[in-house]
């Protein structure tokens, strides 16, 4: 025989995949999977090849995940992986005001404070979340619909490129809440930013514009979302007509005093459009549709060895740290945060918790009592 058809062979397709399609929902709060044709430059479906969506869905709480959403995570971009018709995989959130804030205050501080344990099993799965990113077998992107902060802004440097709203807002939380930037951003920000300024992110707790972190190189992209008759508007709340200002670099900085008031007060009555937004990942979705995908997974792999390499080293110890945490500066963090609607204030008294503990006071009741805000009325 000149042919290898008396070798016995088994056909079709195997399913890959880990989870069913239950782990996901459309009620919020959830995760939403899904898979969209690629689109060609003129706007056409391509038959048989597809970008996968990965979209959080928890917009009332500003996209924060809560450890169902994080299993669903998981599950979605391992399905992406799996999925051979699937060119890349695309993680977004629902509506025009946040990305994600990271973990949901209200889980934490509710259930997981005073909880370590718990709240280690709990990193394990977050982990995870970030390990099934990094070792996606498709190329993933972040589309910044709005707000990538704290535990968000982790898991979209986790993505290997960010298209973003040109109303995101990018920076840290933990510090002035609770926590530490251990899941992900005191690893990645320093191979994605100067080191000083990573450093200052990291800490200080600041929001930075998208402008900004595209002049320093965090994303790829941001374009405008405001839509006024047929005119694109950038974002009026920064400055973008001017790169120096008295000697200054000004581009992505905040604008202050009147200019920042009438900007504000325009965009209480503007409408926000992703049609820029989504024709950006379109292009990205179809450049990398026209690329061997053998070859394209190991060129991208080649770049996410250097994130992965620092986050392996330190989300073990991370995790429980993070967790032993969660007995003490993190259940007061999260607690002011969680209750101030109660309250008043979303933070404690740094200041008298500082001199407690120069004191020598035990963190027991008396002090948390101490430092957080009293129940108005």
């Amino acid at each position: 025989m000149s042919d290898l058809s008396w070798m016995p062979r088994e056909n079709g397709i195997k399913d890959h995949h880990l989870w069913s399609e239950d782990v996901f929902s459309t009620e919020a709060p959830g995760v939403i999977y899904e898979k969209k044709p690629i689109l060609d430059p003129q706007g056409n479906p391509v038959d048989g090849v597809y970008s996968a969506w990965v979209t959080l869905n928890n917009p009332k709480q500003y996209n924060s995940y809560t450890t169902e959403m994080v299993k669903a995570v998981i599950a979605g971009f391992h399905r992406a992986s799996a999925d051979t018709s699937v060119v890349a995989c695309v993680f977004t959130a629902m509506g025009d005001k946040a990305f994600c804030t990271g973990g949901n205050t209200k889980e934490y501080s509710e259930y997981y404070s005073k909880r370590p344990n718990e709240y280690g099993l709990y990193m394990d799965l977050f982990n995870a979340m970030v390990d099934t990113i990094l070792f996606c077998k498709k190329p993933t992107i972040c589309r910044v619909n709005g707000m990538r902060v704290a535990g968000g802004q982790e898991i979209g440097m986790a993505c290997d490129i960010a298209i973003s709203s040109d109303l995101a807002i990018y920076g840290q939380a933990g510090p002035k809440h609770g926590s530490a930037p251990d899941g992900g951003s005191s690893d990645f920000l320093p191979w994605m930013l100067p080191m000083e300024l990573a450093m200052w992110n990291c800490v200080s707790c600041e929001m930075w514009s998208a402008y900004k972190m595209y002049r320093l190189g965090l994303i790829s992209k941001c374009v405008p979302v405001i839509k006024d008759g047929d005119k694109w508007v950038r974002n009026p709340t920064v400055i973008t007509d001017a790169y120096v200002a008295d000697g200054d670099l000004v581009y992505g900085e905040y604008k202050t005093g009147d200019a920042a008031k009438d900007a504000r007060a325009y965009l209480k009555t503007a409408t926000t459009d992703f049609e820029l937004l989504d024709k950006e990942v379109n292009k990205i979705l179809w450049t990398y549709a026209n690329l061997f995908p053998g070859c394209l997974i190991k060129s991208v792999e080649g770049v996410r060895l250097k994130k992965k390499y620092f986050w392996d080293q330190a989300k073990v110890i991370n995790r429980h740290w993070l967790a032993a945490n969660m007995s003490g500066e993190a259940f007061l963090g999260f607690g002011a945060f969680n209750t101030k609607k109660i309250t008043g204030t979303d933070t404690i008294d740094f200041l008298e918790y500082r001199r407690r503990l120069a004191a020598g006071d035990t963190l027991d009741d008396v002090l948390m009592a101490a430092v957080l805000g009293k129940p108005k009325g």
